[in-house]
């Protein structure tokens, strides 16, 4: 029986390749959670699966999950050795999901993401050296390709390593790419690249909001400082988290990178707007004056200084986001489109939805808590059971 051992499974994107895995694919799985107790592992699962699944479905699918008690910055991963041990013998594939997305701590990014990713590697190694290992998949970023302008990139020619990185996450996780390569040779390994990754094309609820509110406060402006050919490289999560699932269980992928993108495809600055004015037909038309750029950028970092607040958080989220926006770059994606055999869905056909959602939340996802059942289920006891 193959075990599929995840980290990052309670995330975002986490949640969506976990739902695939267990309720399309039938996976056993192996989840790195940080938890005192099964009833604390169980509970941020449910957190992270209750968008996709009602109590019922996750009760079900509870049964093909194991819980493994760690952290990805520990020594370790701080797995205790009778856990490390059952999980390198039982586990025959790693997905490793799991990454710090701070974009302005270059520290958080050192830690969860090189040492975080060294640990994971060294867990495969050792699963490896077992004669187990069938797949390493790393989902990695298409920021891995550094600082790009007005470019259609190709998976083959996206690492340069003389060109500048727009954040410690990029730069983080180009090294992580690099130290897989280097230390699984002679592993079958997928590193998969998403690009924005922004609402479901199904349903508005999300609960990855810093992108969306973003998204939301431009969207909103009287003025916008870019122009409006530039295209946004934006990818429903549905569609990224299939195909994370689908091509860490493919027996012989075609190729071994893959962009998790729109490509060429992408839709502009001012088709978004279009899409958004036929939603709300009260909205006033977009303006575009790219001229304005300097001066935009020049007040976000003004409020991203400003003391904690409102202001202060626009001003810190456009401050990250803003070189994404801009840099008119998009990722070639024609061999996802391949390997699935389908398109991504178009940020213009539900982003009005996610608009009216975000905003009508406040940001907020509204979560509810793990049922009462369940919690007597998940008990109080140890937070690794093998299934």
């Amino acid at each position: 029986m193959s075990l599929v051992f995840v980290t990052g499974g309670t995330g975002y994107l986490g949640s969506y390749a976990v739902t695939r895995l267990v309720e399309k694919h039938d996976k056993k799985l192996a989840l790195l959670v940080r938890a005192k107790n099964r009833k604390e592992a169980v509970a941020k699962l449910w957190n992270g699966l209750q968008m996709h699944m009602d109590a019922a479905r996750f009760e079900r699918i509870l049964e093909n999950v194991t819980f493994i008690s760690g952290d990805l910055t520990a020594p370790k991963l701080g797995l205790a050795p009778r856990v490390r041990g059952e999980l390198t013998e039982r586990a025959t594939s790693v997905l490793h999901i799991a990454a710090s997305l701070n974009r302005k701590s270059e520290k958080a990014c050192l830690n969860a993401n090189l040492r975080g990713t060294l640990s994971v590697i060294q867990v495969a190694q050792e699963i490896k050296a077992k004669g187990r290992l069938e797949r390493f998949t790393d989902v990695s970023t298409v920021a891995v390709a550094g600082k790009r302008d007005r470019e259609v990139v190709m998976e083959d020619k996206a690492i340069d390593w003389d060109r500048s990185d727009y954040d410690p996450y990029a730069r983080t996780k180009k090294f992580c790419e690099h130290m897989v390569n280097e230390l699984l040779p002679d592993t079958s390994k997928v590193f998969l690249r998403p690009s924005i990754v922004m609402g479901d094309s199904r349903f508005p609820q999300t609960t990855q909001f810093d992108m969306v509110r973003s998204f939301c406060v431009l969207a909103d402006l009287p003025v916008l400082p870019m122009r409006g050919e530039t295209r946004l490289d934006i990818v429903n999560a549905d569609y990224v988290g299939r195909a994370i699932a689908d091509v860490h269980l493919r027996e012989k992928p075609k190729y071994n990178i893959y962009h998790l993108a729109s490509g060429t495809a992408s839709r502009n600055a001012a088709e978004i707007g279009e899409a958004l004015l036929s939603k709300f037909p009260e909205r006033r038309p977009p303006r575009f004056v790219p001229q304005a750029s300097g001066v935009f950028e020049s007040a976000m970092n003004r409020m991203a200084s400003l003391p904690k607040g409102t202001l202060a958080l626009y001003g810190s989220l456009m401050k990250v986001f803003w070189p994404y926006i801009v840099y008119d770059t998009v990722f070639d994606h024609s061999r996802i489109c391949e390997e699935l055999g389908e398109e991504p869905i178009p940020f213009t056909s539900y982003c009005g939805d996610l608009y009216k959602w975000s905003k009508s939340v406040e940001y907020k996802y509204p979560y509810v808590a793990l049922p009462e059942r369940l919690a007597k289920v998940a008990g109080q006891g140890e937070v690794t059971s093998w299934v």
